[in-house]
């Protein structure tokens, strides 16, 4: 008789987590793939490490955004562009909420594993969904329940191509990283008040915790200003030939890190 429990693959891996502890791991299937497993308390998840987590292809494509933006190109063309934008069915919500989830959980055992190239690929593939949905979700309401989740997303974004940048011994880039996040998340912040209740701030807590781990970089790397920052003040005042400089000195260095 065929065994259906999951006791040979949670034997000696019991669910006793920290607070706020991702328990992950990546195991070797029997047919040879690698697959990412989370445990939980009920058991374990697991997830495909390449495409979609689940493994599936909706709709014969890589992603569910995928066959989405598909589909709204597609109507675009059949009308001649000149139709009401497309949005998007119930059904196609719900199925984007499916993926959005499960690209969460493979997000966040990517951090847990220290995969940082693997988070931003999914942090971005996430962004993407979520612009997406902000373009063709059709009410207000769905838009906002994903719009309120941008600022952890953001944040894990910054924290794994920051955490990337010091893996390879590169503090000025990782101080750069933390200030795009920062200028990402504030972006969202103020657009989030535009449209929404003032006194409802999408996590205000995630950008000063940016902020106190670029002023711990500065410190413990003894980096006063990163070149992009030298770059940025020399347009502010207008000295366009120590831009110049300073913009071939970034390629530069970008060319030697490939």
């Amino acid at each position: 008789m065929m065994r259906r429990d999951l006791d040979d693959v949670i034997q000696g891996w019991p669910y006793d987590p920290e607070p706020g502890e991702i328990l992950a791991r990546e195991v070797r299937a029997r047919d040879g793939r690698m697959v990412l497993q989370i445990r939980i308390e009920l058991g374990v998840l697991q997830l495909e490490v390449g495409g979609r987590p689940d493994g599936l292809r909706p709709h014969g494509f890589l992603t569910y955004l995928d066959y989405l933006r598909h589909s709204a190109a597609g109507r675009g063309q059949s009308t001649g562009g000149k139709a009401p934008p497309w949005m998007m069915s119930a059904h196609q919500r719900s199925e984007a909420d499916r993926e959005f989830i499960q690209y969460y959980h493979r997000r966040v055992a990517w951090l847990a594993l220290r995969r940082y190239d693997k988070a931003i690929q999914d942090a971005d593939h996430t962004l993407a969904l979520m612009d997406f949905i902000r373009r063709h979700g059709c009410e207000d309401d769905y838009i906002a329940s994903h719009e309120q989740f941008r600022g952890p997303v953001l944040f894990h974004r910054t924290q794994a191509a920051t955490a990337l940048a010091l893996e390879r011994r590169r503090p000025e880039e990782a101080i750069d990283a933390l200030r795009d996040g920062v200028d990402r998340l504030g972006a969202h912040q103020r657009t989030w008040w535009e449209e929404h209740d003032p006194s409802e701030s999408p996590n205000p807590a995630l950008i000063e915790s940016l902020r106190g781990i670029e002023e711990e970089i500065r410190k413990n790397f003894s980096v006063e200003k990163t070149l992009r920052e030298q770059l940025d003040e020399a347009v502010a005042r207008e000295d366009y030939e120590q831009a110049a400089r300073l913009r071939d000195q970034i390629r530069a260095q970008a060319k030697a890190r490939r």
